[in-house]
């Protein structure tokens, strides 16, 4: 079979991994394709912990005419006892001719030992089909298994100059309306998303997401407030949401915490590094509540501290074609930034996209690429 015609169900098995993603920790997203005589008879994905694995729901789906059919499943079956029982295992049992595996696990538990399953079984199996699509499913996955810690992706807009609002402040909206949508998008795909309290203060915003079907689900949504600034009447935490809101900080103040708590939030105080929340210890807090990939929409304070300590994994940036003029006041990042070039934090992983009128630029940042 030509290459081509591999990759394309491949293709196919990603999309219905997408379906998964910010749903299925401590999982990871998978998808999985069972294709016969090139016609497609089971198709499967991850929809949450707990439930099924991609590979059963798509072997339900097949039934007998799973066997001596090609699979594509985007990730390494599994081959051990979890919640549920091992892919691999299913896999043999239903008799498949050939599996094709985008990317083996990361999880130590598993990694390589599911291929090897299926090939003792006498299954042949083909690995790295889309290999780097296939993994950047699982990096949320492999960066929580490896640290404690969620991925980071920061999602900023600006002007081709480079600002993220006018001198006088002014800020909606930079970019276009289908960037906008995109950015809701994302939120539907995350476990949580984070602003600083001066974001809050600024465009009192509710955190929610917004898709025009009505449909999609709001994350967790985490203000890092230090010394509890935030108002009790702040717009996110007056509204009907299906999540909540938690408050970072290292305050004491009683009176402020349970003003804050009876408005609905949960308030938790962390360390203290420089005066500040310690960023780190936050991040370990949500990776023991399982957020596997965390939004951080703002600001350019928090942004620059989390960029300094090493927690953005990935970068999305929307570039509008527009031009403010002037000198940089605000900026996606503050803080004191590089001295000398050398001292660049480099991107791997670019991906360009034009999102109607704006340029979309994703990158990963290299320390996520390196492992």
């Amino acid at each position: 079979m030509d290459l081509d015609i591999h990759r394309q169900y491949m293709q196919q098995a990603i999309g219905l991994a997408r379906r998964g993603e910010g749903r299925t920790s401590p999982n990871p997203p998978v998808g999985a394709l069972i294709v016969r005589s090139g016609k497609v008879v089971g198709q499967g994905f991850h929809p949450k912990a707990g439930e099924p694995h991609a590979e059963i729901f798509a072997l339900r789906q097949a039934g007998g005419l799973a066997r001596g059919a090609d699979v594509y499943v985007t990730l390494e079956p599994c081959s051990h006892h979890g919640r549920t029982g091992p892919c691999a295992n299913a896999l043999v049992k239903a008799g498949v001719g050939r599996v094709f595996v985008g990317v083996q696990d990361p999880n130590p538990c598993v990694c390589g030992r599911g291929i090897e399953k299926l090939r003792q079984a006498g299954i042949e199996v083909t690995i790295g089909i889309e290999e780097q699509e296939c993994r950047r499913l699982v990096m949320p996955f492999a960066r929580l298994l490896s640290s404690g810690m969620p991925y980071t992706i920061y999602k900023a807009a600006m002007t081709l100059d480079g600002k993220t609002a006018t001198a006088s402040g002014d800020s909606k909206w930079i970019t276009g309306e289908q960037s906008r949508l995109r950015g809701h998008l994302l939120r539907n795909r995350v476990e949580a998303i984070m602003v600083g309290v001066e974001t809050v203060l600024a465009d009192d915003p509710l955190l929610n997401t917004r898709l025009p079907d009505g449909g999609g689900r709001d994350p967790l949504r985490v203000v890092v407030d230090s010394h509890l600034r935030m108002p009790a009447d702040a717009a996110m935490l007056q509204q009907h949401s299906t999540s909540w809101t938690l408050i970072a900080t290292i305050s004491d103040d009683e009176e402020k915490i349970l003003r804050l708590q009876h408005a609905g939030a949960e308030v938790v105080k962390f360390p203290a590094d420089e005066g500040k929340v310690s960023l780190p210890h936050l991040w370990h807090e949500l990776g023991k509540r399982d957020v596997q990939r965390l939004l951080l929409e703002g600001g350019s304070t928090l942004a620059g501290a989390a960029l300094t300590a090493g927690l953005i994994d990935q970068l999305q940036v929307f570039v509008a074609p527009k031009l403010i003029g002037g000198a940089v006041t605000y900026g996606i990042f503050s803080g004191s930034g590089c001295t000398v070039l050398a001292e660049a934090i480099p991107l791997g992983d670019l991906r360009y996209e034009q999102v109607d009128k704006d340029l979309l630029i994703v990158g990963e940042v290299e320390r996520c690429l390196r492992g």
